[in-house]
């Protein structure tokens, strides 16, 4: 589960249904533990963007938002951190899979993440179908 701190309470980030996270078959998620990693102030910065996302899903424009390549997007903004990019794709009806995060260091995506978010996204697909 993927939680902010609020004070001193944790809230859950994700509890809408058009928002997913991407574990494991083991039920790991980087993505959360990317997220918790975060300071507290990147953290708000992601749940404002998350909720932009939330609210326009694929019509959600730059600078908020990109189109990478082959249905793979980020969620992108700029922090204390630096430039922070959480790659997604969207499921069914809109729903939204978040499947990795990176503090971006270089002006481009760098591949591993393009190529680790659309192994990330088959694999969601390959389980979704054998339940």
């Amino acid at each position: 589960m993927l939680y902010i701190l609020v004070g001193n309470k944790q809230r859950n980030c994700c509890k809408h249904e058009f928002i997913q996270i991407y574990e494991s078959r083991t039920g790991r998620s980087e993505i959360e533990e990317f997220i918790n990693s975060l300071d507290i102030h990147t953290q708000v910065r992601f749940f404002a963007k998350r909720g932009l996302l939330e609210e326009y899903g694929p019509r959600l424009p730059r600078p908020h938002a990109a189109h990478l390549e082959d249905g793979i997007y980020e969620l992108r903004f700029t922090s204390s951190q630096g430039k922070v990019k959480v790659l997604y794709f969207f499921f069914y009806k809109n729903k939204i899979i978040f499947t990795n995060g990176f503090i971006k260091k270089t002006n481009k995506v760098p591949r591993r993440e393009i190529k680790l978010a659309k192994e990330r996204r088959e694999d969601f697909y390959k389980r979704t179908k054998e339940r």
